[in-house]
């Protein structure tokens, strides 16, 4: 039987994480529930997605302009065999006493605490942790991104230590008219930045250092690193270690990708949904191994990222499915994540 799986939340994350589902032959889409009212819920409407309300006055809102409800947030719950919460920051940590009174198995965006779940997932590092348990939290796109390359690197025993300058987007783009930067790069005040511990969440031996910057612009990430190998190789062997991830494409310079918006285009060209990455873009011809360090850089989609990372962490909290390779083969096949 399929799994059912109720949606908290119908934003940036939310409507990619619903509409992955509905790909799954393996679970189906419970419903939705939100409390807003606007063109953003109109589209789950048009999409033939089960709308539910978060509070009573959602529900007053829904009604009064048409919204056509089938109950409110408990009514969705009482159907799920999990949830995937993809509420705003802080708001998701606040609905985790609720999950944890119906006994049901949840998942956690990036926003919240490891501690809120005692575990954070990626799908190619350590699946086999969350089969079957309560709860998990995927971790944030910087975050995803720096666990499979170094896990990657990791595996062919060649990674040492790692250090990152990351680049951060200021905003979503269907927000960047409410806030943002411009006109000027805010260096986040810390370092490390929190992308390096929240990495170590995932992998506790990673020694992994991070330091960023916000910049005015709203279209992805832009990582750079320098990594200590473990021993002398030459470009070939760090390559053949990336490709072990199939999360991780190469892209090259000399094709005129050369910056985030070309990407972007690339993969609107592509077909994808809004054009998402689900991908670490890598640019090959960038990256150069001098001795026992690596150099190189790549672009994160803040917004696509870690939609297959959701999926395959319903398929191991659920325990549908207990090897990772196969639960990672089947997401990426749905999504059009392939060589």
């Amino acid at each position: 039987m399929k799994k059912r799986i109720a949606l908290i939340g119908y934003g940036v994350i939310g409507k990619r994480v619903a509409d992955a589902i509905a790909r799954q032959d393996d679970m189906e889409l419970a419903g939705v529930c939100d409390v807003i009212s606007d063109w953003r819920i109109q589209t789950a409407v048009n999409k033939g997605y089960s709308i539910y309300a978060a509070t009573p006055e959602a529900k007053s809102n829904m009604e009064q302009v048409g919204i056509p409800l089938v109950g409110n947030m408990a009514d969705l719950l009482d159907m799920a065999d999990l949830v995937v919460d993809c509420t705003p920051k802080k708001i998701a940590s606040q609905n985790v006493q609720m999950y944890r009174e119906r006994k049901m198995k949840f998942i956690l965006q990036g926003g919240e605490k490891h501690e809120t779940t005692g575990h954070s997932f990626s799908a190619e590092n350590n699946y086999a942790s969350a089969i079957n348990r309560e709860s998990t939290r995927v971790v944030s796109c910087n975050t995803t991104s720096i666990v499979r390359t170094l896990s990657a690197l990791k595996r062919a025993g060649l990674l040492e230590s790692a250090r990152g300058t990351l680049l951060r987007r200021a905003t979503d783009p269907w927000e960047s008219h409410l806030g943002g930067i411009m006109n000027t790069l805010v260096p986040e005040k810390d370092i490390p930045s929190h992308q390096g511990p929240d990495a170590q969440s995932v992998d506790p031996e990673l020694d992994v250092v991070t330091m960023a910057v916000k910049v005015p612009e709203t279209l992805s990430h832009l990582h750079y690193w320098n990594i200590r190998l473990t021993k002398k190789v030459d470009k070939i062997e760090v390559i053949e270690a990336l490709q072990t991830s199939s999360r991780i494409t190469f892209i090259n310079y000399s094709d005129g990708l050369v910056s985030n918006n070309t990407i972007k285009e690339r993969y609107l060209d592509m077909g994808r949904p809004w054009g998402d990455m689900y991908e670490v873009a890598l640019w090959q011809d960038m990256l150069k191994v001098e001795g026992n360090e690596l150099y190189y850089a790549y672009v994160v989609d803040n917004q696509a990222i870690v939609i297959p990372e959701t999926i395959d962490a319903i398929r191991a909290l659920t325990g549908i499915e207990i090897q990772a390779k196969k639960s990672i083969e089947k997401t990426n096949k749905s999504l059009g994540v392939n060589r």
